[in-house]
């Protein structure tokens, strides 16, 4: 039974393992209650550069940035394929530790969706696809968001999260969307936060291990290698 708004806009960066948790949530809201979720874009790289230093935009392929030009390309197309892309790349780095973030496997994952894998060129030849994406990031930004996942509601109303690892299934998925949207009746909470205990960082850490060691920890700009730790993986 639907309870609450029928749709939600989700913003997310492909990147970003914690909105990969919650998308899982969120779409097992949507197959349990008929929910409408729209997808929408927001770049970590952008939103954490450094003065100084290139605009994703600006660079010829920008990581979270170019993938989701690619599925900007495919949103225009329906929502349900661009809906079918980011499950397939979030898993591909999130849980098996592959590196969509890769030409070669971007195009891969595109014709293993039955897509054509020449999308991913098209939509980097494609500057407007630069321009979608800017334009959704530049909504959370201007709502005041900082990050991912972030929702809009129809009524207007922005909130961040939930952030959360182990997403629940069947009824206790809906509980907590019903949590969520319940929260959007008092517009003066900002926050609720569980402190983060050693074990709880040390559980995050296993589970978010194959985006970490899939993902190219090297600067962009200096072509330095980043270590990180467990509690680093957080950001």
């Amino acid at each position: 039974m639907m309870s609450g708004p029928e749709s939600v806009d989700f913003h997310f960066d492909v990147m970003c393992p914690y909105a990969y948790q919650t998308s899982r949530w969120i779409r097992e809201v949507r197959d349990l209650t008929g929910l409408t979720v729209n997808w929408r874009f927001f770049s970590l790289e952008e939103i954490n550069r450094r003065a100084g230093k290139k605009h994703p935009w600006e660079r010829e392929w920008s990581y979270g940035w170019s993938m989701m030009r690619v599925g900007a390309l495919l949103r225009r197309g329906r929502m349900a394929d661009v809906d079918a892309w980011y499950e397939r790349a979030g898993r591909a780095l999130h849980v098996e530790g592959h590196k969509p973030h890769d030409k070669a496997v971007a195009r891969h994952l595109l014709e293993e969706l039955g897509f054509d894998p020449g999308l991913v060129d098209q939509a980097i030849a494609d500057p407007t696809t630069s321009d979608e994406v800017l334009s959704d990031h530049q909504r959370v930004v201007a709502a005041s968001g900082y990050g991912v996942p972030t929702l809009f509601f129809p009524d207007g109303q922005c909130l961040f999260g939930p952030v959360l690892v182990d997403p629940p299934t069947g009824q206790a998925a809906v509980r907590l969307w019903d949590a969520v949207v319940s929260w959007t009746e008092f517009p003066h909470l900002y926050e609720l936060q569980r402190p983060k205990t050693p074990a709880d960082e040390q559980h995050i850490a296993e589970t978010f291990r194959p985006y970490l060691e899939a993902r190219d920890w090297v600067s962009i700009n200096r072509g330095e290698v980043v270590t990180f730790t467990a509690h680093e993986a957080e950001g």
